[in-house]
């Protein structure tokens, strides 16, 4: 999964006044103008899928958590998109594939932000949570009878909750700036429970994928240290929180869901 957004460097040329600087599995992104971008969605994707997007992160911004400004949702080409601030500087995942030593540390960073993101009460416009999960594990076609049960077991304990939550949160969604990390890619960005936000991370920890093109020793550390990787990361966040691991052990099936959604989307 992480792969899938983690977009692949292309070479910069001028074409329509917009130049294209990374190629992902959801959109792509482009400079646009002065100081801003353009994430331009691919085509199977509607118009309200940006506008959610562009609500939810006004929102966020004007709440003070790191995340870029969102200005409009424009139209190019048949596909629809966001225009959000330039704020520059590479994401966790590169900065690890640059230097793998730092490895643990950026675990236990994205402990650090995910918990300082939880620390904030959602703003009134996030859709809820549990809206969310339901509509995830509709779209998990490939969910056998067992799994299927299991989530929807695991979805009815999912408490209320009002703190934001990423819905999607992994080192390639930390941009590392001048101005300290921001988190990009709120799609999923909803109003709800910590915990049941943490056991996404960890179905990210258990099911991440790496692109083709990534630089061997990634797929080779990734191999032996996913584990390692998984438990300094719910470590520090546990530390940081005070959770535990059994409160989020019973929320990973109905996370589950949200891998098995992907795998069953329509290609463009």
């Amino acid at each position: 999964m992480w792969g899938i957004n983690r977009g692949i460097r292309l070479n910069t040329r001028v074409q329509d006044a917009v130049r294209p600087l990374y190629k992902g599995g959801t959109s792509d992104v482009f400079i646009h103008g002065e100081g801003r971008v353009l994430k331009l969605l691919h085509r199977r994707f509607p118009r309200s899928t940006a506008e959610l997007e562009l609500e939810i992160t006004r929102a966020l911004h004007a709440a003070g958590l790191p995340v870029p400004a969102a200005y409009e949702v424009v139209e190019q080409d048949g596909r629809c998109g966001i225009v959000f601030e330039r704020v520059g500087g590479g994401s966790l995942l590169q900065l690890v594939e640059q230097k793998p030593w730092r490895i643990f540390w950026s675990a236990r960073l994205l402990a650090e932000l995910h918990a300082r993101v939880h620390r904030h009460t959602a703003p009134a416009e996030l859709p809820t949570q549990r809206e969310q999960l339901e509509t995830w594990l509709r779209k998990a076609l490939d969910f056998t009878p067992t799994e299927r049960r299991a989530a929807e077991e695991s979805l009815a304990l999912v408490p209320s909750g009002n703190s934001v939550c990423h819905g999607d949160m992994h080192p390639a969604n930390i941009l590392l700036t001048s101005r300290g990390p921001v988190i990009i890619d709120w799609t999923s960005g909803r109003r709800g429970n910590p915990v049941v936000d943490v056991a996404r991370t960890c179905v990210l920890f258990e099911s991440a994928k790496l692109p083709p093109d990534a630089r061997w020793h990634m797929h080779m550390l990734l191999a032996l240290a996913r584990q390692l990787l998984h438990r300094a990361y719910l470590s520090r966040y546990f530390r940081l929180t005070g959770l535990r691991a059994d409160e989020v052990v019973k929320f990973l099936p109905i996370q589950r869901a949200a891998t098995s959604a992907w795998r069953c989307r329509k290609p463009d």
